[in-house]
């Protein structure tokens, strides 16, 4: 081996070291939370890290149907994927206007959304409670499927405004000697190629909406017909005691979509984040 090469190796050991230490940080946590749902409570305390007796699904069965988590993973659904398309239906035409702004004008109105990222989610709670009864849309589903889409703008507009800005300005012109319009164009060239960008933000959205609890208690509440999956969980929880090998089976079930909606745009969030370190 040269001694160049050696040396290399030594340089990015501390880097391999690091990211092996923060692997184990990950999966021993998910490793207690599966051995768990297979459990009853005296296992979970008296051997947390040790495999299950028994790998019996009954903690699931049980879970399942005294929070009817049919039907909270049924809502969840329902609010994320709406709540998901109008994001996207109000991002990328905001997007594109921004991307192709020339002058003043197209650089302030990228910076007034990413004033949305000083905004704490506890501030606008009140306000968005008020809004929701003004509306005659308080504990309804209806009402998240519009406000999680406004919480989603302003990362949502500045990641896909980064992608559509590297698209060259002839794609766009040649399209236009053809004959295309504008909805045209955003459509046919500024859509598809910006796959990557648009992966990335619909993988951190899901994420953001499946996981949204505190927006949910306050406007759905805990009404088991509307209630999300996030809302149902708690409810596990009795008043004698909670049987934590039964939560962890409810908290396994929820995590079931992640995993699915994950291993489905992981190579698209991958590509844009490669595709962004090549063009820095």
């Amino acid at each position: 081996m040269k001694p160049s090469a050696t040396k290399l190796g030594k340089s990015w050991l501390p880097a391999h070291i690091l990211a092996w230490l923060y692997a184990v940080l990950l999966v021993v946590p998910l490793y207690y939370l599966l051995v768990s749902a297979f459990k009853t409570n005296d296992e979970v305390f008296g051997s947390p890290f040790a495999l299950p007796t028994s790998f019996s699904f009954g903690n699931f069965d049980e879970a399942f149907s005294s929070a009817d988590l049919g039907l909270a993973v049924a809502n969840s659904a329902l609010v994320t994927v709406f709540a998901l398309v109008l994001t996207l239906l109000l991002a990328i035409p905001a997007a594109f206007a921004i991307a192709r702004a020339e002058g003043p004008l197209g650089a302030l109105v990228e910076r007034v959304f990413s004033l949305g990222f000083l905004v704490p989610t506890f501030a606008a709670l009140f306000p968005t409670f008020l809004l929701s009864a003004a509306t005659g849309l308080f504990h309804t589903r209806s009402f998240m499927v519009l406000f999680l889409p406004a919480t989603a703008m302003p990362l949502s507009v500045v990641i896909l405004v980064q992608f559509m800005r590297t698209i060259p300005r002839e794609m766009e012109e040649a399209a236009r000697i053809d004959g295309a319009s504008t909805f045209a164009v955003l459509r046919h060239v500024y859509t598809p190629m910006c796959m990557p960008g648009i992966a990335t933000v619909l993988l951190l959205n899901f994420l953001t909406f499946w996981n949204e609890y505190l927006y949910s208690l306050v406007i759905i509440g805990p009404d088991p017909a509307q209630r999300t999956v996030q809302v149902a969980l708690p409810t596990l929880r009795s008043v004698t005691g909670t049987d934590y090998g039964i939560l962890t089976a409810g908290t396994v079930l929820t995590l079931v979509p992640v995993w699915i909606v994950y291993t489905v745009l992981q190579k698209r969030m991958q590509q844009a984040l490669v595709s962004g370190a090549v063009k820095m």
